[in-house]
């Protein structure tokens, strides 16, 4: 098959592309190097598949960081009917040997670990035949100004060098593909791995189906009994719970085991039979949900997690971006819901100080902390902020998006408690007195060259007569107690939203200062109007900046959301051992819901159903289907 949109339709069950897949494809095919961004659930994979499927012979390699996720893929895609396989530390010598016979021989998709780029047996065998591609799957990887940047991601153009036929000729057409990098990550991307004046792409960062929300929980127990109410509401749904710790996984996973929950837990701590334990149940849907560090994800294929609970705040915007779009790969409603404390900022500042081996160079290794401090503030202001959640991400990235969510994309928690107000009549509120207080508060510390830090700021706008204070002399200051009529916390969310504003900021260090920008110090001289929405009281029922996580429905009515429950478990028995999203996403079974086909012909138009499924469950489907509507 040449045509990539008879390959799209045949094989993955699709009618059409998604935005770019169509370009990337078109240029691999061509013989032509190309660098993805694109945000999950976009489609990346296939922009490497199609053109391997595409050419006449030859096995088509792709190096991907994490064994699980190329079990899944191969899995998929054996489901789909294309001969693949992977090669990796799970096999044994005589399996490594299978796979490689294979290599040349009908096999068009080879999944291997960076690790596994430097076996000789591996390049005779891609040597012997025709190479169609090198597709580098988490390319960010390669790069050292990356979130997570891999040593052994610097072997592959070396590898893919080694692929030119004799030695000579030219190599394969590189695919480089990731979800997040920055304008530097993605040049970074480019030189390392030798691209050749590659197609670039950097599609939208947005996930119109993903809807993002921040609660703040006063305490730890406060917080834990959160996590247990919000995933017992939604037990008949699979999610994924963050941690900072492997403690904090430890008693999350406790709690949620007590209370009923089938919770699975991974972590570092585990052993390999646990970890592997742990993924197995839920990928299969033994648990409902997860609890897990980081350590867990990055190479899961589940297209069916609803929500991803994040129980302490990462480290970066990044981080959190990858982890929470690990929700609604399917294209179908899902929820990212972030907990934050205060707390969370001295975890994450020990993790940036002592995660990592460091450097020998102290100006190197210096460069390294101010650029992870960097990265935790704007975390800190996304947790923080009271602006649309969406706009945070999207412009955290260089991408322009609407001030709100509108009616195309699922609500952040922000934009749905300013609906509520607005349904309320609530108005925003005029702080423009207390915002040019705190600024010059900030200004004079500045200009006296005593910066302090946030919580010290606000403990001279309060007038507080503690020794922090006093012995540093900051009672004698025109702007102490300027603000002594009200609460501490509201003073420190003023200060907070002068920072989402850009009206002050914070350094880059451990201990960070607050400072004023340029834009403050035009609205000090501008006397700039500054308006809030009022400050969020609990238990008074007020719609408030903070919106609690709501449980997301899936749009069907309620006679075709049953259908789509009973065609849940018909998936689960068809699929036996293999993972049931395998078999069909939700996506696939809502529109089997919705469209409910009566003949194989009707079934091919389903979303997701390609000829190779309609083979292998078509009969099962349509059976179901009927014998409901009968």
């Amino acid at each position: 098959m040449t045509d990539p949109a008879v390959v799209l339709k045949q094989v993955f069950g699709f009618d059409a592309f998604r935005p770019h897949q169509e370009d990337v494809v078109g240029a691999l095919a061509s013989g032509r190097d190309a660098l993805a961004v694109m945000p999950t659930s976009a489609g990346k994979s296939l922009c490497y598949q199609i053109p391997a499927l595409m050419a006449e012979t030859g096995t088509s390699v792709v190096v991907s960081p994490l064994i699980s996720l190329m079990a899944d893929q191969v899995a998929a895609l054996q489901e789909a009917g294309v001969a693949a396989a992977y090669l990796n530390s799970t096999l044994g010598t005589a399996e490594q040997d299978e796979v490689l016979a294979r290599v040349g021989h009908g096999l068009r998709l080879l999944y291997v670990a960076p690790e596994r780029l430097g076996d000789e047996r591996l390049v005779r065998a891609l040597r012997s035949g025709p190479v169609p591609l090198v597709a580098v799957d988490e390319a960010h990887c390669i790069s050292q100004w990356g979130m997570d940047f891999r040593p052994d991601y610097l072997r592959i153009r070396g590898f893919a060098d080694r692929l030119a036929t004799d030695g000579a000729g030219e190599r394969p057409p590189i695919a480089a593909l990731t979800a997040t990098a920055t304008e530097r990550v993605r040049e970074d991307i480019v030189r390392t791995l030798g691209l050749k004046d590659p197609l670039r792409v950097v599609a939208s960062f947005d996930r119109p189906n993903l809807a993002f929300s921040v609660e703040r929980p006063r305490t730890g127990k406060e917080r834990d009994a959160r996590v247990v109410g919000f995933v017992k509401e939604r037990q008949d749904r699979s999610g994924i719970v963050y941690a900072a710790t492997r403690k904090q996984v430890d008693a999350l996973w406790e709690a949620l085991r007590a209370s009923g929950v089938r919770a699975a837990r991974y972590h570092g701590g585990m052993s390999a039979e646990e970890r592997t334990g742990a993924q197995e149940d839920f990928v299969h849907d033994r648990a409902c949900c997860v609890v897990a560090t980081n350590a867990f994800g990055m190479g899961i294929d589940k297209s069916d997690v609803s929500y991803v609970l994040h129980a302490a705040m990462p480290q970066s915007v990044e981080a959190y971006y990858q982890e929470a779009g690990r929700a609604g790969r399917d294209g179908t409603p899902a929820e990212c819901v972030l907990l934050f404390r205060e707390a969370d900022l001295g975890t994450q500042r020990f993790l940036i100080e002592h995660g990592s081996e460091g450097c020998d160079d102290p100006a190197a290794e210096q460069a390294r902390l101010a650029s992870g401090y960097a990265r935790l503030e704007a975390m800190r202001l996304y947790a923080v902020g009271e602006g649309c959640k969406r706009h945070a991400l999207l412009g955290y990235f260089g991408e322009k998006a609407p001030e709100r969510c509108d009616a195309h994309v699922e609500a952040c928690g922000p934009c749905v408690a300013a609906a509520a107000r607005a349904e309320q009549h609530v108005a925003d509120e005029d702080r423009t007195e207390d915002a040019l207080k705190a600024l010059s508060c900030v200004a004079r510390l500045q200009n006296q060259r005593r910066a302090q830090g946030r919580g010290r700021v606000a403990a001279v706008l309060l007038g507080s007569r503690s020794a922090d204070v006093l012995e540093r002399g900051l009672d004698r200051l025109p702007t102490y107690g300027l603000l002594s009529h009200l609460p501490k916390a509201e003073v420190e969310r003023l200060l907070d939203l002068l920072c989402e504003r850009g009206l002050l900021a914070q350094t880059a260090a451990a201990l960070p200062v607050l400072y004023l920008t340029d834009a403050g110090v035009q609205a000090m001289r501008e006397r700039a109007p500054f308006l809030a929405a009022p400050a969020p009281r609990r238990g008074t029922g007020a719609p408030s900046s903070h919106a609690t996580a709501r449980v997301l429905g899936s749009g069907l009515g309620a006679d075709d959301q049953a259908l789509f429950e009973h065609l849940r478990e018909v998936r689960r028995e068809l699929a036996g051992d293999k993972p049931a999203y395998i078999v069909a996403s939700n996506a696939t079974l809502e529109d089997l819901a919705r469209r409910r086909p009566t003949t194989m012909e009707e079934l091919l138009d389903v979303r997701g159903i390609g000829q190779a499924k309609a083979d292998a469950y078509g009969e099962e489907l349509l059976e179901a289907v009927c014998s409901w509507a009968g």
